[in-house]
Formats: C-alpha cells, structure tokens, sequence
C-alpha cells in the first residue's frame, strides 16, 4: 500500500497534467480498494469512474428476426445530371427572356421618340396653319388696293 503522502503527491501531479502512466495506474489501483484514506475519499468516485468506463464497450443491440437491410447510397450521377439540365433549361430560356426585355426597351425608346417628333411636328402644322391665315390675310389687303 502507498503512503498518503506519495499519494497526495500523486494526485498533485496529476491534477497538473504531469503524471505518467504509471503513475496514474497507481492512483487508480489505490482508489479502486477499500483501505483509502478518510481525508482521499473525495477522489474515490472519480477514480473508480474511469476504472468503469475504460471497460465499457460498445455493443449494438440487433433483433435477429430483422434482417440487416443494405444502405443506398444516395447516387451523384444523377443529382449532376438533374443539375445539368436545370442549367441548360436556366440558360436557354434566361436568353430568350433576356432578348425580350431588350426587345421590349427598345421598342419603348422607339415610341418615345416617335411621340416627341409627332409632338414637334403637331407645333409645326399649327406655325403653318398660323402662316396660312397670315397669307390669306395679306392677299385681301394686296388685293384691295
């Protein structure tokens, strides 16, 4: 049996991550027994939890009725392929639609256009129309006299 005073040294060591191995199995043999000192118990539970947990093993509870049923694996060829013809149907018809608004533009720049110049032309007839009135007006003078 180790004294308490190696012991305490041992957790002392051991609580600042400088033990060796075989100096934990130590500690571990000393708080898996009866005989720990009244003063080291608090440590005991610690200790004998590790000791417990370094023998669990896993184990993966299975009915033997239930056949084991094979993982599909999911397939990529075929995400790329749906991936790719999403694209090819994204870049045709997002061209089209593209060529549409310029379409659409330019046909709106274009009405634009021809109602200012029927805007100006309409100002010109009535300049004219004025004239008209004018020259009438002259020729009854010219021809009065």
């Amino acid at each position: 049996m180790e004294s308490d005073k190696n012991i305490e040294k041992l957790l002392e060591k051991y609580f600042e991550a400088t033990t060796t191995v075989v100096e934990e199995e130590t500690l571990r043999v000393y708080f898996n027994q009866e005989g720990v000192a009244s003063h080291l118990e608090q440590y005991q539970p610690m200790f004998t939890y590790f000791s417990k947990a370094k023998e669990e093993q896993f184990t993966k509870v299975t009915s033997l009725s239930e056949p084991v049923k094979p993982r599909r694996r999911f397939n990529y060829r075929w995400v790329s392929v749906a991936a790719a013809v999403v694209l090819a149907f994204g870049v045709y018809f997002g061209n089209d639609y593209r060529e549409q608004r310029e379409a659409q533009k330019v046909y709106l720049q274009t009405k634009e256009a021809l109602n200012l110049l029927a805007v100006n032309f309409n100002k010109g007839t009535e300049k004219v129309a004025l004239l008209n009135e004018f020259e009438v007006a002259k020729q009854k003078v010219l021809s009065n006299d």
